[in-house]
C-alpha cells in the first residue's frame, strides 16, 4: 500500500525539506512555492501550500 501523500501548509514562500525522520529522510532541500501556490517535494512527495496570513490592525 502506498504512503498517503502528506500536505503541509506554511506561511513562507522558502520552504525546507528533508523527508523527516532524521537519518532515514532524505537530503536537505530548500524549495521555492512559485505562482501555483504549493510545490511538491522532488524527493519524498510531500506537498508545501503557501497560505498568506493577513495580520489585522487591532489598534483602531
Amino acid at each position: 500500500m502506498a504512503k498517503p501523500l502528506e500536505i503541509l501548509e506554511t506561511n513562507s514562500k522558502t520552504v525546507v525539506c528533508d523527508g523527516g525522520g532524521g537519518a532515514l529522510g532524505h537530503p536537505r532541500v530548500f524549495l521555492q512555492i512559485g505562482q501555483e501556490n504549493e510545490i511538491e517535494c522532488p524527493y519524498c512527495g510531500r506537498v508545501y501550500k503557501y497560505r498568506h496570513r493577513v495580520l489585522l490592525d487591532t489598534a483602531s
